[in-house]
């Protein structure tokens, strides 16, 4: 078993019994749900704080576990804030978040995330000279990824990053909730279509800050969805 194929043929079994098995779906953060895996939320917490945002985007609230998270490294860090942006907020779960003892360093947006509109005012809540990382994470189709792509790169700071979640889909079609057409119509597939029309942006996972094991990659719902800000 000690080899990266074994690795990567493990987590492949991993990954597949646990999304039958809706595994992700047991996790909270300081109360809320949060529908992640803990290798994800880890990798996002490096990236973080490698970046040192002083703005996270996130588009899908969900019950908003995500957004506690994001706020939570702020807070930890001593800057930055988190937007939420989602089409609808459900009531329960925005008096959840309000109410939230990090609340003051959240803002939530409700609207469609790739909609002009909205798209103005999270960049409403983005001082001059802020940096900004993103995560888009609500509707999964290619057309509104690539969508949500074109909107929020705009936004991100030289040297940071957008990240697609969720690229597992185009491993997924015939698993339960899929639909046949995941294996083209996924978030990696909008962050390919991103990147080979946008110079700017580079397609690459960030560098792993520590690791004394023998292979590079992680058990992850996000493959190829990192896209660095290079100029």
């Amino acid at each position: 078993m000690s080899s990266p194929e074994a690795f990567a043929a493990v987590t492949a079994a991993y990954l597949r019994c646990g999304w039958d098995a809706k595994y992700v779906y047991s996790f909270t953060w300081m109360g809320r749900p949060i529908i992640q895996l803990p290798d994800d939320l880890l990798r996002l917490q490096e990236l973080i704080y490698r970046v040192k945002p002083d703005v996270i985007v996130e588009t899908g609230v969900a019950h908003g576990g995500s957004l506690v998270f994001h706020a939570s490294l702020c807070r930890a860090m001593g800057r930055g804030h988190v937007v939420g942006v989602d089409i609808e907020i459900r009531p329960h779960n925005r008096q959840a978040i309000e109410s939230h003892e990090l609340s003051d360093l959240i803002t939530l947006i409700e609207g469609d995330s790739s909609a002009p509109d909205t798209v103005d005012r999270v960049r409403a809540t983005i001082m001059p000279g802020e940096r900004v990382l993103v995560i888009l994470d609500s509707n999964h189709h290619q057309d509104h990824v690539l969508a949500e792509l074109e909107a929020y790169a705009p936004l991100v700071s030289v040297d940071s990053w957008i990240v697609a979640m969720d690229g597992i889909m185009r491993h997924l079609p015939g698993a339960p909730r899929s639909q046949p057409d995941w294996a083209e119509n996924n978030p990696a597939a909008a962050a390919a279509l991103f990147a080979a029309t946008h110079p700017d942006f580079e397609l690459a996972d960030p560098p792993l800050l520590f690791n004394e094991g023998i292979t590079t990659t992680w058990a992850r719902y996000n493959p190829d969805g990192f896209l660095r800000r290079l100029r």
